[in-house]
């Protein structure tokens, strides 16, 4: 019968997950785009903007509204490349033994 980790070894298992979850995160980095690419979003694994393209074809004074709508668009469509990268990445499908599906870990 296999030896039951101590509380320092799980401690350490928790420790290693969480940098190695720290180094995926670090090394995703995604485009989401929107209006067939007149607006793209590029985010990292953080979830952090790090940059956004807007095409002088959807800037239309008159029309503000279609343009956020771009914009949020492509947002949602980074955010949802993220999440799929980081699901495969982790290798677990929908995440964790034993936590519920969306649970929300630091930093993400």
């Amino acid at each position: 019968m296999a030896k039951m980790p101590n509380m320092n070894q799980i401690m350490k298992m928790a420790q290693d997950m969480s940098r190695k979850m720290e180094e995926q995160m670090d090394a995703i980095e995604v485009e989401g785009n929107a209006g067939g690419g007149m607006v793209k979003v590029t985010m990292n694994g953080h979830k952090n903007v790090l940059g956004v393209e807007i095409s002088k074809e959807v800037v239309d004074p008159e029309d503000i509204e279609m343009l956020q709508d771009l914009v949020t668009a492509a947002v949602n469509d980074a955010l949802a490349k993220v999440d799929e990268q980081m699901k495969d990445s982790v290798g677990l499908p929908g995440g964790l033994p034993g936590m519920p599906d969306g649970f929300p870990f630091p930093g993400m």
